[in-house]
């Protein structure tokens, strides 16, 4: 096996640290004044923790600036370009891959079809993509240390196998040791929806809110969860899968071997299914579908009402069971969310247990490239993982490292 570089992590060695660095990366520019107010930490502390990471280059101090009485105040501000992050979206289809800087802003997006879902041709997919990415610029090539790569399915992250991924039909993959064979980066593997949670937490539409829940619709119907500001991964790295509730006792079979699961009946695949069957037409696409429905079709606009149903009773029991402050739908779904919005919306707010039913419901598209961004959204994370209580500020176990 190839040596692996040494990752050049930031000089993060305590709770405090790591409590001050994402401060200022989430909600910077912030003077230290701010930092202490908002973390409950004191002056002294905030200072502390700070220097080192002004030395290594990765945080900054702006022009001090008067906010009234006392001594002027120098914010700081993260340096975005002091390190790169590489992430890596795999599909049955293809492969998504981004390079982000240290606020997970892209700045360089690649696709690569797949020629099949085995796993060397997967393997070998994500490390052409990595020497693709790094090549474009020297200062990649020298400033990125850690890769992430995520995968539909049931992820466990710590060991970076994947249990089982319906859509590539896998089970019990040593992803992160394979990939390690062939890429010198750490590596870090874990489900997309969770991925995704840490970008909204930390740069998205979660700021500012103590919890909430992320529910994508498409191929698949994910859940991420946000609970008293930490993402919730379950002490068997299964949680919120809100695609996999049971809302119809007659529903149809779903891959996981239950029956009347909202994403049997409500994700693109789905959908198309009871289409077929509906029409008699074997040939038809969720492109077509849509459009059906769309002028007129009653048949088709019942397909994707019963979807809106499924899709709320899942929202709604969500809601009752968590109590979050709101809830982000996105997903590649939303395409058709105008033929099943107000079943949706009728549907969570007759399911809804009293005031849960307030919960904001957050609409917001979700271009293909940022699944790749919540990949390397997960890889900033493992570079700044506390080293002496992984997993405190991040809600997440600590990463495979090699």
């Amino acid at each position: 096996m190839t040596p692996r570089r040494q990752s050049r992590r930031a000089p993060v060695t305590s709770p405090a640290a790591a409590t001050v660095f994402t401060t200022v990366l989430t909600q910077g520019p912030v003077s230290r004044v701010d930092v202490a107010r908002r973390t409950g930490l004191s002056s002294a502390a905030v200072t502390k923790a700070a220097r080192p990471l002004i030395e290594a280059g990765y945080l900054a101090e702006l022009d001090s600036e008067q906010g009234g009485v006392g001594r002027p105040a120098s914010p700081l501000e993260i340096r975005a370009e002091r390190e790169f992050f590489l992430g890596i979206k795999i599909t049955d289809r293809e492969l998504v891959g981004v390079v982000t800087d240290l606020r997970a802003q892209v700045l360089l997006t690649r696709f690569h079809p797949l020629s099949s879902c085995k796993l060397d041709a997967v393997v070998d997919g994500v490390a052409a993509m990595v020497t693709e990415l790094l090549a474009e610029s020297k200062s990649y090539k020298q400033r990125t240390h850690c890769l992430g790569v995520t995968i539909a399915g049931d992820v466990d992250r710590e060991s970076g196998h994947v249990r089982y991924s319906p859509f590539l039909h896998w089970r019990d993959v040593p992803l992160a040791d394979l990939l390690a064979e062939k890429v010198d980066l750490e590596i870090t593997v874990d489900n997309d929806v969770k991925a995704i949670t840490v970008a909204e937490r930390w740069f998205g539409n979660g700021i500012g809110a103590d919890s909430f829940a992320l529910v994508t619709l498409g191929t698949g119907i994910g859940c991420g969860l946000v609970v008293n500001g930490r993402v919730v991964t379950g002490s068997h790295g299964v949680a919120g899968e809100i695609g996999h509730i049971p809302v119809f006792g007659d529903g149809p079979l779903c891959h996981c071997g239950a029956t009347g699961c909202v994403e049997a009946i409500a994700s693109t695949d789905a959908i198309v299914d009871q289409a077929r069957t509906t029409t008699g037409e074997r040939d038809l696409t969720i492109d077509e579908v849509i459009t059906g429905a769309r002028m007129g079709d009653e048949a088709l606009r019942r397909v994707f009402a019963r979807a809106g149903v499924a899709i709320g009773r899942g929202l709604a029991a969500m809601a009752n069971l968590v109590g979050p402050e709101r809830i982000i739908v996105s997903g590649e779904g939303l395409d058709a969310y105008d033929l099943f919005a107000a079943e949706i919306r009728e549907t969570f707010g007759t399911q809804a247990f009293g005031a849960a039913a307030h919960c904001e419901l957050i609409l917001r598209p979700l271009p293909f490239e940022e699944w790749a961004r919540g990949a390397a959204a997960i890889a900033v994370q493992t570079l700044f993982l506390s080293a002496t209580t992984p997993g405190a500020v991040w809600g997440q176990p600590s990463p495979t490292r090699r």
